[in-house]
């Protein structure tokens, strides 16, 4: 290529997008779709909920070692015999966690000492198989029971922090619930559908009101959300302790703070009969995760309560009042955790007392939050709570292993998942948390050089087509290197130009006129 070719098209010779001497740059390689697929998973939330209980179930096995006597007297000879410490570890970590999975899930010796127990009366086929499976599935049915108000409760919780309000009054919204739905059950003599119905009604306005009272300071004072609702959960419970020592709930038998039984029509059906606690509280268990699918993702009032959280102040530029927002928010939560409360006392309890709430108040909050305060999330996140808890009361009851190991184990879950960097570099994928950092990094260099080369190209460019446009004689003044100069010349260049302590010298002409 000519130099007023290369001036034409702007390009220096060899540099730039018309040169057909230099190949294009590589192409980079495209991602398998296995990589992909391996980056979903990696940057995703299940990896993390599993590597969470992983870790946790990890720390809990150490505890459960430090915690066996056996363990600890094997440890003593280590040295001489570590074959005995080593089985006596692994023998203690596998029955501790295998009598929680048949206090949770499944019981097999049982299903088996069932089995064989019919079989030597003479029983077969069905008659062997339905007794043994009922046997065996008992633990699952109370994994179901205890999560059903969980489940519940936990939906009324995740309204309000999707709404960006923190509810803490759980307890207090589940004990109002409780109260109204006893109080009408074994109060009123009504037919069997209307009676359970006024009780769960009752319920859920009995909560709605206790939450909409945390909403109303919020709207009309600015009261902080976490102190009312948690003030409010002690003026609950002591108001039950009143309660269950009058004659209005105590009823005839005064000496013990129980209320009576509610009635046969108020009562959640068993679903499984007489011999399980599984009731018909867990279709609405269900119906709450749904209501709270199609509310906050399907309904007008849920897009004013994400709008509200999302941004106060939008919100209210585009119309949406944040303060009538929070009382709703709270109202409906409250509304949920009583029915929860509702359920819980006409399908398990029966009754009322004193510990009516136990932890479900608390314990909802920890699962909306580790159910990400999704439906599936939390009817997923109650039942592994429940799971662990039946399955560490048999696991106490069974292998001696405090209960407290499963409260550790819950908070250690909920901290793992609660802080997912952590996890992600405790099982080296640290990078992924910051996805495509170095290839940013090198985009930007290859650019910063990419640029300096095209810059060094332009300047080329440019001195080529200034060269090529210049006519000859203007190119030879421009010449940097004329030709061989005479000695005056070079003794001129050497002494600079004439100043104020040099005269200027006087050129040949003048020298021939003197």
């Amino acid at each position: 290529m000519s130099t007023l070719d290369a001036a034409e098209t702007g390009s220096a010779p060899g540099v730039g997008a018309g040169s057909s001497d230099t190949p294009p740059p590589p192409e980079q390689s495209a991602e398998t779709a296995l990589s992909r697929t391996l980056q979903r998973i990696a940057r995703g939330d299940l990896l993390v909920v599993v590597m969470s209980f992983v870790f946790a179930f990890v720390i809990g096995s150490v505890l459960i070692v430090i915690a066996n006597q056996e363990v600890r007297e094997t440890l003593g000879y280590f040295v001489a015999r570590p074959t005995d410490a080593l089985g006596a570890i692994w023998q203690a970590v596998t029955q501790a966690y295998g009598a929680m999975f048949r206090g949770a899930i499944f019981d097999v010796p049982g299903f088996q000492r069932t089995a064989e127990s019919i079989r030597e009366a003479g029983g077969s086929g069905t008659y062997v198989l339905l007794p043994a499976l009922a046997t065996g599935l008992r633990p699952l049915t109370e994994t179901l029971t205890v999560a059903t108000p969980l489940i519940i409760a936990s939906a009324g919780m995740a309204v309000s922090f999707r709404a960006g309000l923190f509810n803490i009054g759980g307890t207090g919204q589940l004990i109002a619930g409780a109260m109204a739905a006893g109080y009408v059950g074994f109060t009123f003599d009504l037919p069997v559908a209307v009676h359970l119905l006024a009780c769960l009604i009752a319920g859920v306005l009995a909560g709605g009101v206790w939450g909409g009272i945390a909403g109303f300071l919020k709207a009309r004072f600015g009261a902080n959300e976490v102190i009312s609702t948690i003030m409010l959960n002690w003026i609950a419970t002591y108001l039950l302790f009143f309660a269950l020592k009058t004659a209005a709930f105590t009823g005839a038998n005064q000496s013990q703070p129980t209320s009576p039984s509610v009635g046969e029509n108020a009562a959640l059906p068993l679903l499984l009969g007489s011999g399980f606690r599984l009731h018909a509280g867990l279709f609405l268990a269900a119906g709450a995760a749904v209501l709270l699918w199609w509310l906050m993702s399907r309904s007008t009032i849920g897009f004013h309560f994400r709008a509200v959280g999302s941004n106060p102040r939008a919100a209210q530029v585009a119309g949406i009042s944040p303060a009538r927002t929070a009382f709703l928010v709270l109202a409906v939560a409250g509304g949920l955790v009583g029915l929860a409360g509702a359920v819980h006392v006409l399908g398990t309890e029966r009754r009322l007392t004193e510990g009516v709430a136990g932890s479900i108040g608390f314990d909802a909050i920890t699962v909306a939050l580790l159910g990400r305060s999704g439906p599936v999330g939390i009817v997923l996140a109650g039942l592994l709570f429940a799971g662990l808890s039946t399955g560490g009361r048999f696991m106490e009851s069974n292998q001696g292993v405090p209960l407290d190991l499963v409260q550790v184990i819950q908070v250690l879950v909920v901290l793992f998942i609660a802080a997912p960097p952590l996890v992600r570099t405790l099982i080296g994928l640290r990078r992924v948390d910051h996805p495509g950092a170095r290839a940013r990094v090198r985009r930007a260099r290859g650019a910063q050089q990419g640029g300096a080369v095209a810059a060094g190209a332009a300047a080329t460019a440019a001195t080529v087509a200034d060269d090529a446009r210049r006519s000859p004689a203007e190119a030879e003044d421009a010449d940097p290197d004329p030709g061989p100069a005479t000695s005056g010349e070079r003794s001129g260049e050497r002494d600079g130009p004439p100043g104020p302590d040099r005269p200027e010298q006087p050129t040949d002409a003048q020298e021939e006129e003197r």
